[in-house]
Order: C-alpha cells, then sequence, then structure tokens
C-alpha cells in the first residue's frame, strides 16, 4: 500500500512539475523579448469597411450597454456595420431589436440577426453573419464587454502587412475589486495575457484569439476553413489552423478592451469547465496537424503545452489524496531518500510564483497589493481542480455538451448586485459534494501534520484545504441565494 501511495504522488507532482517549469520557460523569453513591441503604421487611415459582430444568447441585462459602446467606436459611419447576432430566447430578443431599430435612425449600419436555433451555437452565429458581412475585417466582442472608442484605430493600422490575420487586445477587467473572487480572476488572467499571450507573440510562437476583444482579416478566416462547432472552444481552434497556413497574429499588451468578470462561482465554474473541455477537443483535434506540418520544432513544443496544458487538472486533486497517507509514511521514518528527493518539487511553485509576479508587476503600480492574493489564487486553484479534472475527462472521452454561455449582471463595484437575477442555477450538483469530501478529508491531512510536526507539508495541506472548502462553501452559498 506504501508503495501505490509514494508511486502515485510521485507521478502526480511530476505531471505537475513539468507543467509548472513551463513558467521559468515563459519568464526566460520575457527577459530576452522585453523590449520588443510590435509597431502599428503611424497615422495609419484604413478606408476599409469594418464589421463589427456582437455574438448574443440571453444578455438581458448588458446588451445595450454593449451596443451603445460598439456604436460609440471613432470610425466613419459609412465604412461602420455592425451586426446583433442574436441567439436569445428570453425577452432580450425584444430589448436588442429596439436598441438596434433605435441605433438605425441614428445612422448607423446596424442589423438584427436572430436565430431560432443554436445550431453551432456562437461559432454557427459568428459563421452564418460572416457569410453576409461587407467589411474586410471583422472585429467581435462578447455582451461583457467595453470597447474602447479608439479601439479600431489602434488596432487595423497592423493591418497594412498583408500577411497580419487578426490582431488581439488584452483584456482589462471592470469589476476586479468587486469581490475575492473577481480579484483572483483578474490575477488568473493578467498571467495569460501580460505573460503567455505577450512573449508568446514576441518569440514567434503561436498565440491564441481570445473569442472577443480582437479583431480578424475577413480572407484570414475562410481561408483556414472558417469557424468550426466541433469544440465548445472555436476561438482556440480558429487561432491554430491560419497561423498553420501562414497567416502572422498580433497581440497587443498594452492597448485594452475592458470586459466584466463573472461575480458569481457557479458561473465562473460553467466558464472554466467550458474552457478546459474545449482546449481539451481542441489539442485532440490541433495537436496531430501541429506536428505533421513543417513548423519549427520549438513552435510545436511550444503549441503542445499551450494546447495540453488543461490537462494538468485530475493531478491536483490526485495529489491531494495521497498527500495526506504520506504524512503518516514519512512518520513511519522509512524511505528517507524519497522524501529527500520530492523536495525538488518546490521550484514549480516559485516559478508559478515568480509568473504571475512579472505579470502584476508589467502593467501594475500597484502590483505590491496584488500579487499578496497569490495563495488565495492557488488555492482557488486548486478547489476549482474538481469542476475542471470532469471537463477533461469528458473531453478525453469525446463526450459532447451545450456550449453553457457565461452570465452577465452589469455588476461593476460594489453597489451592483446579482442576486435575484436571472440565469443563475440554484442547483447543487455532484461537484460540491466531492470538493466537501476533499475540504474534510485535507483537514484530517492538516491535523496529521501539526500533530507529527511535518511542517513541510503543512503549507500545501492548507492550501488544498483552503481551496476545496472555499470553492464548495461558496458555490453552496450562491446557489442557495437564488432559492
Amino acid at each position: 500500500m506504501d508503495e501505490i501511495v509514494l508511486i502515485g504522488y510521485f507521478l502526480s507532482l511530476l505531471i505537475l512539475f513539468i507543467f509548472g517549469l513551463h513558467g521559468f520557460v515563459m519568464l526566460y523569453y520575457h527577459k530576452k523579448y522585453k523590449t520588443v513591441q510590435p509597431k502599428p503604421i503611424p497615422d495609419f487611415e484604413c478606408k476599409d469597411v469594418v464589421t463589427i459582430q456582437l455574438p448574443l444568447y440571453n444578455e438581458l441585462y448588458v446588451v445595450e450597454r454593449l451596443i451603445d459602446s460598439v456604436c460609440a467606436i471613432d470610425y466613419p459611419k459609412d465604412k461602420l456595420e455592425i451586426q446583433v447576432l442574436d441567439d436569445s430566447t428570453d425577452e432580450t430578443v425584444e430589448v436588442a431589436a429596439k436598441i438596434v431599430e433605435k441605433k438605425k435612425k441614428l445612422g448607423f449600419d446596424i442589423s438584427y440577426i436572430h436565430r431560432e436555433n443554436r445550431k453551432g451555437y456562437k461559432a454557427g452565429a459568428l459563421k452564418e453573419g460572416l457569410a453576409i458581412a461587407k467589411g474586410k475585417y471583422i472585429a467581435i466582442f462578447d455582451a461583457d464587454f467595453i470597447p474602447r472608442k479608439n479601439f479600431l484605430k489602434k488596432t487595423l493600422s497592423f493591418f497594412s502587412n498583408e500577411d497580419v490575420g487578426m490582431v488581439q487586445t488584452r483584456w482589462e477587467h471592470l469589476n476586479s475589486n468587486y469581490s475575492i473572487l473577481t480579484r483572483v480572476q483578474a490575477l488568473a488572467l493578467d498571467g495569460h495575457f501580460v505573460i503567455e499571450q505577450t512573449v508568446r507573440n514576441k518569440a514567434g510562437f503561436f498565440i491564441n484569439f481570445n473569442g472577443t476583444g480582437g479583431v480578424w482579416r475577413k480572407d484570414c478566416i475562410e481561408d483556414a476553413g472558417n469557424w468550426h462547432s466541433d469544440t465548445l472552444t472555436e476561438d482556440l481552434d480558429l487561432s491554430f489552423r491560419p497561423q498553420l497556413n501562414g497567416w502572422k497574429f498580433i497581440f497587443l499588451k498594452d492597448f485594452t478592451s475592458p470586459a466584466e468578470l463573472p461575480s458569481e462561482i457557479n458561473a465562473l465554474k460553467a466558464q472554466q469547465f467550458r474552457w478546459t473541455k474545449g482546449a481539451i477537443e481542441t489539442a485532440k483535434k490541433i495537436l496531430p496537424l501541429v506536428w505533421k506540418s513543417k513548423i519549427p520544432l520549438r513552435v510545436k513544443l511550444q503549441s503542445t503545452f499551450h494546447l495540453s496544458n488543461n490537462l494538468v487538472f485530475p493531478f491536483i486533486p490526485l495529489a491531494a489524496i495521497f498527500s495526506v497517507p504520506l504524512i503518516f509514511i514519512k512518520n513511519s521514518g522509512s524511505h528517507e531518500v524519497y522524501f529527500a528527493l520530492m523536495s525538488v518539487f518546490v521550484l514549480a511553485f516559485i516559478s508559478t510564483f515568480l509568473f504571475y509576479l512579472y505579470s502584476q508587476k508589467d502593467v501594475r503600480s500597484d502590483w505590491r497589493k496584488k500579487i499578496v492574493l497569490f495563495p488565495i489564487f492557488m488555492a482557488g486553484s486548486m478547489g476549482l481542480a474538481v469542476n475542471n479534472s470532469r471537463a477533461v475527462f469528458e473531453g478525453l472521452m469525446n463526450r459532447k455538451s451545450e456550449f453553457v454561455r457565461t452570465p452577465k449582471f452589469k455588476v461593476v463595484d460594489e453597489k451592483d448586485s446579482w442576486t435575484g437575477k436571472k440565469y443563475l442555477s440554484s442547483k447543487i450538483g455532484l461537484s460540491v459534494i466531492i470538493e466537501s469530501i476533499m475540504a474534510v478529508y485535507c483537514l484530517i491531512g492538516v491535523v496529521a501534520s501539526i500533530y507529527f510536526l511535518e511542517l513541510a507539508a503543512l503549507p500545501f495541506l492548507l492550501l488544498f484545504f483552503t481551496g476545496f472548502s472555499f470553492v464548495a462553501i461558496t458555490s453552496i452559498k450562491h446557489a442557495l441565494s437564488q432559492n
């Protein structure tokens, strides 16, 4: 039995170690290419038609804010087409249609396209809109975004290079200070955008369109085979196909598109589930194409890490499960060499910390206050691992599921609230029960660590316990608030 625990714990940490150390690779390239910046054409004036697509599905609370902000974008009206691609099944239909009619009377070329089915979900709506789009360039904004007025002026100049197929802007967070939940999400997303997207773009690796806040060359989308709906992350899928065909992407770290973060944990879990499962589906679809292509080996390796990093999630609860009996095994006084070797795995923790530290230092003047949240972020990532592990297994087993969009509630500051609003579930699912069991189980490990004075294991067991208990308790609390 001891051997099973020792081997299982070692293998779990080995996987986490390999992906964790990738942070050092990112930081190496971050330093190497720190002074490299994408260069737009000064005073560039685009004279082409631009189509802005707004995919919607039951967005009652934010649809007016979205359309108003898009119509405020600084671009000639005769060169701007706006498509409201609405798959809604509730009163959003009437609200959106009235707003569109109002904007039409003000001289905007705006159309309301309502589908009575959700064939292909978001990808299907974008594809149908693309077929009739007038624009040479296609900008896309999800319902929770408020694009800046100079969005098109800041992005379109990069298309003066005919090889550029897509320009992605960094997400900014409208409600990052709303709660501990949104603060931690902001930290996590900053790591992706400030380090991962920036470094990959500067170093010549593939980056991904993040589904919103970006502009495409229409020819690029069509050359890559258009939108596909066979994964839950249609944006990630479409990102790799054109780059494999030779198209270049640009990421703008220093220009942001503000958006609303999920303020309710079950909405966040639905979002994380979709992102995780979709990434696994995309990895299965795209990685064979990556390795068959003639791109450099370094790009193939980086793309593999990029597409497969969600595989770590099942190994997080496994590590937690094995860590508790490990306390008792270590206290028996055997396997000293094993435990001495295991100490090297702390390097992955250091790598992850530095990764997020530099992501905050690069864009936040108050980065010291932000990085203090790192232990909470780590605990939260551990707590969400049960939810995301299910997504990994479903993706690996080709189990198809509905595209569940993340509900938005126009929650920006402390005076706003999501409670009592539509779209939220009051269901307490199996994952919450498992999270609760894991919390109690890890508490046993915390008590055992204190009893046997195994202080080296205590911080990690505390993170496991805190993460699982926070996610479980908050999930139950937020679900019950809907009753």
